[in-house]
């Protein structure tokens, strides 16, 4: 029994995404596509559900980065129950958050604040800044009140960064969007120069025919 395929607009529509957003989660989550003859990715009813519940888990507020480290058991994620869930998303959240800023810092170690312009060190940046702010009020105020100063800092730290990876993940959603547009419009354009060169050659040798 053959098992069937889908093509990436079909695929996209049974996950109820755009095709870039396949595309993007593909490369993010590291997820192994495989492709036909002609280079271009088919999908099983295995990716379609993988898929499916990455988009969940999305919509419920996981990461991306998150996501990944769940790939290899979001088959048993469905049978957690709410309470459960919820705490998963905290605590990898905040994992993939500290991941995402070590990676950050680690780039940009030496970057002057005046040469930070993009979110990714702005990122970077605001941890770096509340750290300091923490340590501070360690030196500076009594254990009681240095705790709740810290708790608070710290949770609107999680909440800056949290908000601030969305948009990352929303831009690079947006990036390949635009890169997919420009290779079905450099697609398209092949196809009709194609077309047009076919036209010509049938009218040379249309003229061709008369002349004789």
């Amino acid at each position: 029994m053959s098992t069937t395929r889908y093509i990436i607009s079909d695929a996209s529509k049974k996950v109820d995404v755009e095709p870039h957003v396949l595309r993007y989660w593909e490369e993010e989550l590291e997820i192994e596509i495989p492709r036909n003859e002609m280079g271009h990715r088919y999908y099983k009813q295995e990716h379609i559900d993988t898929f499916k519940t990455v988009k969940a888990l999305k919509d419920q507020g996981f990461q991306l980065k998150a996501i990944k480290m769940l790939i290899s058991d979001l088959h048993n994620i469905e049978g957690l129950d709410t309470q459960t869930i919820l705490r998963l998303r905290e605590e990898l959240n905040e994992k993939a958050m500290e991941l995402e800023s070590k990676e950050i810092i680690e780039t940009t170690n030496g970057t002057s604040v005046s040469e930070c312009n993009t979110m990714e060190d702005k990122m970077g940046q605001f941890k770096v800044i509340m750290h300091n702010l923490i340590v501070n009020a360690l030196q500076e105020n009594n254990s009681t009140l240095t705790e709740s100063l810290s708790t608070d800092i710290t949770e609107g730290v999680i909440k800056e960064m949290d908000y601030l990876l969305r948009l990352k993940e929303e831009r690079e959603e947006e990036r390949y969007k635009k890169f997919d547009e420009t290779i079905r419009g450099y697609q398209k354009s092949r196809l009709e120069i194609a077309a047009g060169k076919e036209n010509k050659n049938r009218k040379k040798g249309i003229l061709f025919r008369k002349n004789r």
